[in-house]
C-alpha cells in the first residue's frame, strides 16, 4: 500500500485511489509459511472494513508484483473486490491467502503494514489500531 515502495517495485503502476474494503477485515494466517509470523490477508466479515491503495497495475507490472506478493507460488491468490473511493465504487482485486487464518504477524511485518497505510494518508485511528495490534515476539 505504500506508495513510495510500489513505485519501487512496479514504476510503470501509479497511485489511482485510496478508500475502504467494506465487508472484509485485516487477519493474518499460514503461520506455517512465514519465516517470522503469520502473514497479512482479508477475510469477509460484514461489520469490518480494511483502508486500501489503488494503484493502476500494468501488465508488465503485474507480473512483478505477483513475484513480491508470492501469488505466483500459489501462497496468495487474487481476487476482485468493490473497494469505496471518494470517487464512487470501484472493481479492484486484491491478494488473499491461500491458507487457513491464525497466528500472530512478527513486529516488523505489523510495523510496515502500519507504516504503509500511513504512507498512503489512512486515517490516524485506524493506523494507530494497526500499531496496536497482538504481534509475535520472534525472540531475535
Amino acid at each position: 500500500m505504500d506508495p513510495a515502495r510500489m513505485s519501487e517495485r512496479c514504476p510503470h503502476s501509479p497511485l489511482q485511489s485510496t478508500g475502504w474494503l467494506s465487508g472484509w477485515r485485516l487477519t493474518f494466517g499460514g503461520e506455517e509459511h512465514g519465516w517470522d509470523g503469520a502473514l497479512p490477508t482479508i477475510v469477509q466479515d460484514p461489520h469490518e472494513q480494511v483502508f486500501v491503495a489503488i494503484f493502476d497495475v500494468s501488465v508488465e507490472d503485474e507480473r512483478t508484483l505477483d513475484g513480491w506478493e508470492s501469488a505466483d507460488t500459489g501462497l496468495y491468490r487474487k481476487t476482485r473486490v468493490r473497494v469505496s473511493t471518494m470517487n464512487g465504487e470501484v472493481v479492484a482485486w486484491a491478494y488473499v491467502l491461500d491458507a487457513y487464518e491464525g497466528g500472530l504477524p512478527s513486529a516488523l511485518h505489523l510495523g510496515v503494514l502500519a507504516d504503509a497505510a500511513e504512507a498512503a494518508d489512512a486515517p490516524a485511528d485506524y493506523v494507530a489500531a494497526l500499531r496496536r495490534r497482538a504481534c509475535r515476539s520472534t525472540g531475535l
